[in-house]
């Protein structure tokens, strides 16, 4: 080991073989963090059942992390420019450990809720972790590792969806099966103390509390009106008062980063083409990431008898009809690092979502035989994976390395923003093709829900095509530093 001074004192220097043994550790984690996040989604209708709420307190079980998540991601970021990466990795391990065990021991939903809310700083780790690594390793290897990290949470999702759902069929009991993501969360948070070294580089300055305070109010205006428009229509007090407030939030929140001497994001830095059109990019990925994920199932889960389309399957059927999707997203997610050596990273972001486009496409001419939407999804996951694995690298390269913790968090924010709203307007555009006959949304719905994820896919890659950005040499290093 070496020693240098930093503004704040001597920091030791890591090399980077020693730093990069420590990617194993982070792996766990996102491992943890993947099982935690989709682990929960099959047992909500027994959650449900277990508390005895209806869907829509069901559905506030979903949204208050996202919620929570929504605020915890650009301030745990910040806080880890400022203050240190590890240090608040440790926290966000800690709180999320608290939240995972008291959902698991509930049986109140407001204490659902309340651990729940606990699980909000789950969503930063993985920019912490990207932050962590930038900031210790050389060019190349960090971009290896990120990929690694990313296609280690879409390992972690595809482990957490499937086996948390065959697990409780065969328990039968929901605590013990939520006990598990919950005991692996617990560990995780003294490995985070083992040999994960703290990031060197720290910004001046403080936390722009006002920003922090004016985003999360907004965030939660924002993500009511459109939880509300599930409801029946955007036209409603319900649904415009909410949207309403938000917009003049988000407008107050602007105005107070552009005066802040420190602000929460540097807005005039987000402006430029450098990282506009690559944030811009995230929004659309949310919308058909998230969007897609609850028509998809519903299609595959109708009566053809009775709606004329779907395939009336069971909830295993779908998880196995969509399992090429998962297996082609860790690929690709794992993937990312190899190809982006060949061609670029831009360059394969762009073709990520060009092949997501494509898949859009094909659901939405071809969708009457099991192995259409089987293969649909195989190629729509590998579109996926590859842009889960590229575009926090692009974004994280176009930022100024004292901010990369606050870049990679706010693509992880923006990014849940555009699948909150996507929940509504997907909805909104399912229910306009309501058959008064079934009740249920008519075939054409589904055509224009997979037209729209494709529209966002095809503006996601040609605003990655026009920013620019300097695209490294691949294989290119930097010097660490201490």
């Amino acid at each position: 080991m070496t020693h240098t001074t930093s503004p704040r004192g001597p920091v030791t220097k890591r090399s980077a073989p020693a730093v990069t043994a420590v990617v194993g550790l982070l792996v766990f984690f996102e491992i943890t963090s993947g099982v935690v996040q989709a682990g929960i989604a099959p047992l909500l209708p027994d959650l449900a059942a277990h508390l005895g709420v209806d869907a829509v307190d069901t559905n506030w079980i979903v949204s208050v992390q996202l919620l929570a998540a929504a605020v915890c991601v650009p301030l745990f970021g910040r806080l880890g420019d400022l203050h240190g990466h590890r240090r608040m990795l440790r926290i966000a391990l800690a709180l999320t450990a608290a939240g995972t065990l008291l959902v698991a021991l509930a049986d109140h939903y407001p204490l659902v809720l309340a651990g729940r809310l606990l699980q909000g700083p789950l969503a930063a780790l993985l920019p912490l972790e990207i932050a962590l690594v930038r900031d210790r390793l050389p060019v190349a290897e960090a971009r290896r590792a990120i990929a690694l990290l990313v296609g280690s949470l879409a390992l972690g999702s595809l482990a957490g969806g499937v086996a948390m759902g065959l697990l409780h069929s065969a328990v039968g009991d929901l605590r013990p099966v939520l006990l598990v993501p919950a005991v692996l969360a617990l560990i995780c948070v003294p490995v985070s103390f083992v040999a994960v070294p703290e990031s060197a580089r720290r910004a001046s300055g403080r936390v722009d509390w006002p920003g922090v305070t004016l985003l999360g109010t907004a965030v939660l205006a924002l993500l009511s009106g459109v939880g509300a428009a599930e409801d029946g229509g955007w036209g409603r007090p319900a649904v415009l008062g909410p949207l309403a407030l938000a917009a003049a939030l988000l407008t107050a929140w602007v105005l107070v980063e552009l005066r802040a001497a420190e602000p929460l994001v540097d807005l005039r830095a987000l402006a430029g083409r450098e990282a506009a059109p690559f944030y811009l990019g995230a929004f659309l990925f949310g919308i058909f990431y998230f969007g897609s994920q609850a028509p998809n199932a519903t299609f595959f889960a109708a009566d053809p008898a009775a709606t004329g389309y779907g395939f009336a399957m069971s909830a295993l059927a779908i998880s196995l009809v969509s399992l090429p999707g998962y297996v082609a997203a860790v690929l690709g997610s794992f993937a990312t690092a190899a190809v982006a050596r060949r061609i670029g990273y831009r360059p394969a972001l762009v073709g990520a979502f060009v092949l997501v486009a494509t898949a859009f496409l094909q659901y939405a001419v071809f969708h009457d035989e099991v192995w259409h939407m089987a293969a649909g999804s195989f190629f729509l996951g590998l579109g996926i994976g590859l842009a889960l694995g590229a575009m926090p690298t692009v974004i994280v390269e176009a930022s100024e390395p004292s901010r990369t913790g606050i870049a990679a968090a706010l693509y992880n924010n923006v990014k849940t923003l555009g699948g909150a709203v996507a929940g509504g307007v997907f909805a909104s555009l399912l229910g306009a093709f309501t058959s008064t006959a079934t009740g249920q949304p008519g075939e054409n719905g589904y055509r224009a829900v997979w037209l729209a994820a494709a529209l966002c896919a095809l503006l996601a890659a040609a605003l990655s095509a026009l920013a620019r950005r300097h695209e490294g040499t691949p294989g290119a290093e930097a010097t660490p530093t201490g």
